[in-house]
């Protein structure tokens, strides 16, 4: 899974640079590892698989859809600045930065619910110069972070969530 993260973020790049659509690459370990990039109006689609048959799709842009893990959804009223969403065999996971007319702190009220509620345990809570972040896990593998912070239209949030399929 380290090659395939390592590789979806060398193929992110390449996508970024107007690299090849298309390539195979042998990792330090002799595994031979495919990707391809589909590029349309700043939306970027990555599929990258291993010998072993694992696939691992990303979809990142402005345009992309938020697909977000069960029990999660976009804070009510924002609006979607970009987004990145990982699906592999075993777990999924997503990035999704939004800005809205709310607080951190009720931005984060909202968020620290949808967590708790999804079985996550908050470990570790910050608060400085009016940023505001909240992180955790949950014990079947579900990974959470909030970080919300004052800018020129409101709040900017990112939220990113994590879970383990199996």
């Amino acid at each position: 899974m380290r090659t395939l993260l390592t590789l979806s973020a060398a193929a992110l790049l390449l996508s970024s640079c107007g690299g090849a659509d298309e390539a195979t690459v042998e990792t330090a370990d002799g595994e031979s590892v495919d990707y391809s990039v589909d590029s349309d109006n700043g939306d970027t689609q990555i599929r990258i698989s291993g010998d072993n048959g694992e696939e691992m799709v990303i979809n990142s842009g402005s345009g992309a859809a938020s697909d977000l893990p069960a029990g999660y959804s976009l804070y009510p009223g924002a609006s979607v600045v970009q987004t990145t969403s990982m699906n592999q065999g075993d777990g999924q996971g997503a990035l999704v930065i939004m800005e809205s007319d709310a607080s951190p702190a009720e931005m984060v009220r909202f968020y620290r619910q949808q967590a708790e509620a999804a079985g996550v345990q908050i470990q570790m809570e910050m608060n400085a110069n009016g940023t505001m972040m909240i992180g955790g896990e949950s014990e079947s593998g579900g990974t959470f972070s909030f970080n919300a912070s004052p800018s020129s239209s409101g709040t900017t949030g990112q939220l990113v969530v994590g879970q383990s399929l199996n």
